[in-house]
């Protein structure tokens, strides 16, 4: 079971604000989910490969080759904002 100080620090560190209602209805779902994957974890598995790709394709990306690439002024055309030949952004705290 998840305790409502967990829900608190994950809000905090997602940094959103929850209602008292919302704490305790993600309180009640978190927790179904953590029973479940303990019911999971009562499964035997020994003989059971370990699946590290499902779908068996290698390989997917395309090969590393040079190109020509973008002019600075181009990169920062359609940019909302820029300043000395940088992408602004909003200051993040």
């Amino acid at each position: 079971m998840i305790r409502r100080e967990e829900i608190e620090h994950i809000a905090w560190l997602a940094r959103i604000e929850l209602r008292e209602e919302e704490k305790e209805l993600f309180e009640s779902q978190l927790s179904s989910i953590l029973d479940y994957f303990a019911v999971l974890d009562e499964l035997d598995t020994r003989d059971v490969e370990p699946t590290y790709n499902v779908t068996g394709i290698r390989n997917v990306v395309r090969e590393d080759e040079p190109k020509e690439v973008f002019s600075q002024a181009d990169a920062l055309r359609n940019a909302p904002k820029t300043e000395g030949g940088y992408f602004k952004s909003p200051r993040i705290f």
